[in-house]
């Protein structure tokens, strides 16, 4: 008796197409929809909360640096800051691109507001050379900003040196590759994924660091010596602190 080859109805192989559809769909479908949620408790950033956002931040994350710590290849002469005591502790936890924020070792409140107004007073005391306002890169916090830009930058943002993100305290700003250098070797602060220059200069200056957020009144005055060093080369070396 010859062998026979089972039967399946045109409406029965389209159930069977479509199972296996959703099948191997749902786990890609499960993990988009968990990193969008990741991304959006990032928090505000420059980047609209929104599935166009999340998307183009995802394409960018294909080209981040490897390494945030890496200062081999940074040139050690020239900059502002000669030292910087080694800060104590293991390094914050860090996630995102746009937002990129701090997860671990946040700032206290009254912390951060001790930040702020040391920026706000840096300002106020030196009105010809710095201003305060929104941040431009961030659209949201409070930002730093030269009235000389040093053209150090080809970014729209030029006059920016820095900004502070309420969400974790930490904060994102523009530094001589030198002090860059300062700053990743004693353990304050990493480069943003995005800083390789070139065509990503549209996203962030060359040079853009994050300095991790300060945890008590010491780290604040240590912050503010880097904030001084970003005002410097922004500015194109003209800013001086004044002291009072």
């Amino acid at each position: 008796m010859a062998a026979t080859t089972p039967y399946v109805r045109g409406d029965d192989a389209s159930i069977v197409l479509a199972f296996f559809t959703v099948v191997a769909i749902l786990p890609l479908t499960l993990r988009f929809y968990n990193c969008y949620l990741a991304y959006l408790a990032l928090g505000p950033g420059g980047t609209p909360p929104t599935v166009p956002g999340f998307m183009k931040v995802s394409v960018l994350g294909l080209f981040a640096i490897q390494n945030p710590y890496d200062s081999s290849r940074l040139n050690r002469a020239g900059g502002h800051l000669k030292h910087l005591p080694q800060r104590r502790g293991r390094r914050p936890q860090v996630k995102g691109i746009a937002p990129h924020r701090q997860v671990t070792q946040q700032a206290e409140k009254h912390i951060f507001e001790k930040l702020s107004s040391n920026i706000i007073r840096m300002a106020s005391d030196n009105p010809e050379e710095l201003q305060v306002g929104t941040s431009c890169i961030e659209q949201h916090g409070i930002g730093l900003f030269t009235t000389m830009p040093g053209g150090v930058s080809r970014h729209r943002c030029r006059t920016e040196i820095c900004h502070a993100h309420p969400s974790d305290g930490s904060m994102h700003m523009t530094l001589h590759p030198a002090d860059a250098k300062v700053v990743l070797e004693a353990g304050w602060g990493e480069k943003h994924p995005l800083s390789r220059g070139g065509y990503f200069e549209r996203f962030v200056p060359e040079g853009f660091v994050m300095v991790y957020s300060p945890r008590d009144e010491a780290d604040v005055e240590i912050t503010i010596r880097i904030i001084e060093a970003a005002a410097w080369y922004v500015s194109g070396e003209c800013y001086k602190r004044k002291r009072t």
